[in-house]
């Protein structure tokens, strides 16, 4: 098969467009064709190296993937259309046992410790296809599973989000930051974004009552007049040590600040008397359950939430996608497009 695999770490430039092995069939897992591949910043952070990770050598990333499976152990039939669950578990520890697959003692995510989608094909375990309907083409499937599920998590099931109340979503315009303005909408919530100049309309169309510039706006006064001084019951944080500060401090009393990244920096220094005397709560979320997905991907396939497309390369240029990805030139997800039949139509973002 043709993948996009790197053999040393660095720029965009060590990804090389490749023969790779075919996956082999194994009890208990699929083979997908690929059909698109979405990118992540894990992507980005897999290919430049990560302190203390051993990332296997020649490597496939892509953790967001949708295809045909061509070969299953299972139910699922060949010719199926799905989308992958981008979580992977080894559904016999406690945490797995109990619902909890994101706490397993072997979590991994597709494409990071394992090889994934940047290929025309991808081995997974069956337990990870999620059917897909005939109205949902692959580009927005690929696009969809691992920012929405995301947010899921962090919102419904780690912050509880409530009608009625208030949301500040960080870094509107990134992949979690679109999927989580859309999700606190369905329940029901106000919503507030930040983003950065050149995205503030589109930001506001996906739901947000008000966008703050990200770079220049004074967000915790901002959210203070959006909310008659109270500040707001959750904050989504993602961006990390350049925005933590100011996202503790628009926090209402009683509110919930729950993050799941530090694309900025890892450090986020609090006091604790504002903590514990307003009785604010910090709360971590990472990835999601199988649970979490299965529930996000009804809103999907019902129509009442969708991924935006930035843009769409063939697989041979996912070099050009990454480098557009690091210099945050998108407004939605980069869909790396493998083998398309022309029968599949591209979603209008």
């Amino acid at each position: 098969m043709k993948a996009i695999r790197f053999h040393e770490h660095g720029g965009p430039d060590v990804l090389r467009y490749e023969d790779a092995p075919d996956p082999r069939a194994r009890p208990g897992r699929a083979i997908v064709r690929v059909r698109a591949c979405a990118l992540n910043h894990l992507d980005l952070w897999e290919r430049r190296g990560i302190e203390r990770v051993k990332i296997p050598l020649p490597h496939i990333s892509g953790s967001d993937v949708a295809g045909e499976v061509i070969d299953a152990d299972g139910a699922v039939t060949a010719g199926t259309r799905v989308m992958l669950q981008p979580g992977l578990r080894c559904g016999a520890c406690a945490a797995c046992r109990a619902g909890r697959d994101n706490e397993c003692v072997k979590y991994d995510v597709l494409g990071f410790l394992s090889d994934g989608g940047y290929a025309e094909l991808v081995s997974v375990p069956v337990d990870n296809l999620i059917p897909l309907p005939d109205r949902i083409d692959f580009i927005a499937a690929a696009a969809f599973p691992l920012t929405f599920l995301t947010a899921w998590h962090m919102l419904v099931t780690r912050a509880g989000v409530r009608e009625g109340e208030t949301v500040l979503v960080l870094a509107g315009g990134s992949g979690v930051g679109q999927a989580a303005i859309q999700i606190a909408r369905v329940f029901g919530a106000r919503v507030f974004a930040t983003s950065g100049p050149d995205k503030i309309d589109r930001t506001r169309a996906l739901g947000a009552e008000a966008v703050i510039d990200h770079y220049t706006g004074d967000i915790v006064r901002e959210v203070r007049a959006l909310t008659g001084g109270r500040g707001v019951d959750i904050v989504v944080e993602h961006v990390g040590e350049a925005t933590w500060e100011r996202s503790v401090r628009a926090l209402a009393s009683g509110g919930r600040l729950v993050t799941c990244g530090a694309t900025t920096g890892p450090r986020g220094a609090i006091d604790l008397r504002h903590l514990f005397a307003r009785q604010l709560s910090l709360l971590g979320s990472y990835m999601g359950t199988f649970a979490d997905l299965r529930a996000v991907a009804a809103l999907f396939f019902d129509g009442r939430i969708a991924p935006v497309i930035d843009s769409v390369l063939p697989l041979a240029h996912a070099a050009d996608a990454q480098r557009r990805l690091e210099d945050r030139q998108q407004f939605g997800k980069i869909v790396l497009e493998i083998s398309s039949p022309a029968r599949e139509s591209r979603p209008q973002g």
